[in-house]
């Protein structure tokens, strides 16, 4: 309750969504020897955002590619890599934090010693099932 009687938003019964804590990156990221993937995604209901926390071995890649709808931030973990873009080729060391914005072509290459890293962007709308010729 509030000082002045009214309840306090985001208490305990209310529909109010509280924080949390997700996972632990820095153990994620210490999964030296973690498969080619992603280690985490973020899957609770009612979000706005989605990201993952991916790894890339030592001698992985992910292809050159664009993403046409979605701005990107891509904070690396642990390990190192590259980013190749039609710029050139930009290291990711630990704690790089960049910008991959909406229509970029990019492609990202783990180091010796594997690339882990953190990606969200704002959450694709699921598809919707529509009846033949329901334009809506």
């Amino acid at each position: 309750m509030t000082a002045d009687g009214g309840e306090t938003p985001g208490a305990p019964g209310d529909d109010v969504p509280l924080p949390r804590i997700l996972c632990d990156t820095a153990a994620l990221a210490a999964l030296g020897d973690a498969p080619a993937g992603a280690l985490w995604r973020l899957a609770e209901s009612g979000r706005q955002l989605d990201a993952n926390v991916v790894r890339l071995p030592p001698g992985h890649r992910v292809d050159t590619h664009r993403e046409p709808d979605l701005d990107v931030l891509l904070l690396v973990l642990a390990g190192d890599g590259t980013l190749t873009a039609p710029d050139g080729t930009h290291p990711l060391p630990a704690g790089t934090l960049t910008w991959l914005p909406h229509a970029s072509t990019r492609a990202l290459a783990a180091g010796p010693e594997g690339l882990t890293y953190l990606t969200v962007h704002r959450r694709r709308p699921g598809m919707r099932v529509q009846r033949p010729g329901n334009g809506s």
